[in-house]
């Protein structure tokens, strides 16, 4: 099976699920991505993206291992959720990124 619909879910200040959405497709594969504000927002995003065919899901580096899981078990593991990283050589920028 080809991968055909993909999710990725953003974390960003002020942003609303029901608004701040795009999808971009070709005929042969579509990507939707949802910004959300909380972390915990992304629960349920996950959960109607399986109900919508989405096939696999990438969330960005803010959410972590701790809400990778709670995503995975919301949605009973049905399918991948994998997490954006990032490797050593980005610790600096992404202090200074984030710092408040």
């Amino acid at each position: 099976m080809a991968l055909v619909k993909f999710g990725f879910i953003v974390s960003g200040a002020q942003l609303d699920p029901a608004q701040h959405r795009m999808s971009m497709a070709s005929p042969a594969f579509e990507m939707i991505a949802v910004g959300v504000d909380e972390p915990g927002q992304a629960v349920a995003i996950a959960q109607q993206m399986v109900e919508d065919g989405v096939q696999l899901i990438e969330l960005c580096g803010g959410f972590g291992p701790r809400w990778t899981a709670s995503v995975l078990e919301a949605i009973q593991h049905r399918i991948p959720v994998g997490s954006v990283s990032y490797g050593p050589e980005s610790i600096d920028g992404m202090h200074a990124l984030f710092k408040e």
